[in-house]
């Protein structure tokens, strides 16, 4: 899958890397060309260092070192794809599915320079409010996205820490990371579902775009709780004992 990303900070840096991990083709963007050329290149190393660290276990303790590095680049040369970098426009025209992962003042300017390209394309807001006690419901980003692209939005991953999503996979207690997912159109909610376990996550369905407000506004609240040093985790009890549910 070819997955283009608005943006070109932490958050494009630690997905991104992931998902070329994967195997995918992967491209960032930002507003300075030549960091956004640097993050691509740091990524495209970090992914090489990851794969090649996964390879070299596979390869026989006894055999050469040259034998070693041969496996491990036969494992690469099939799995590991250059990050290459562009304007936001070429992101918008790069990608099956478009990643926005950018800071809530830059929003608008970077979807307008984006173009026409993501109207009726995917489209994976992982954005939030730019601090939890500044989030509006009345104006919420998963909407503006739709609103100024018409692409298809769905609306993840923006309940962690970046470093989570640098985890390789995110598991706690032996539970993979479940990741909400809000989103109208099967095919962008399909999409998304799959870079969801290409992090080796759980997708959970948080229904119509309509709720990703609800969804922004939880992660408003929960990471509010978590600069004020709260175990926000420890605030809602396991499936067990959250009363009756309907199956699945």
């Amino acid at each position: 899958m070819r997955i283009g990303i608005l943006g070109a900070g932490n958050m494009a840096d630690a997905l991104g890397t992931q998902w070329a991990v994967a195997g995918h083709e992967v491209m960032v963007s930002g507003r300075d060309p030549g960091r956004s050329a640097e993050r691509a290149a740091g990524m495209t190393a970090q992914a090489v260092a990851r794969t090649s660290a996964t390879a070299a276990p596979a390869t026989e303790a006894g055999a050469s070192a040259e034998a070693r590095s041969r496996a491990v680049a036969e494992v690469l040369s099939g799995s590991v794809a250059k990050v290459r970098s562009g304007s936001f426009a070429e992101v918008a025209g790069f990608g099956d599915v478009v990643v926005v992962a950018v800071r809530e003042a830059g929003l608008a300017d970077t979807l307008r320079a984006a173009g026409p390209a993501l109207r009726g394309k995917p489209l994976i807001d992982v954005t939030n409010a730019a601090a939890p006690d500044r989030y509006d419901p009345t104006r919420p980003l998963a909407r503006l996205i739709a609103d100024i692209t018409g692409g298809h939005v769905v609306k993840g991953f923006n309940l962690c820490h970046v470093d989570v999503w640098r985890l390789t996979p995110p598991v706690f207690d032996g539970r993979p990371l479940a990741v909400p997912l809000c989103g109208d159109d099967q095919a962008a909610m399909d999409v998304a579902r799959t870079l969801v376990a290409d992090l080796g996550c759980t997708p959970v369905n948080g229904g119509s775009l309509a709720r990703a407000t609800q969804l922004e506004a939880t992660a408003a609240f929960m990471i509010g709780l978590w600069f004020g040093g709260a175990d926000a985790q420890a605030v809602l009890p396991p499936l067990p004992s959250s009363g009756e549910h309907q199956p699945a």
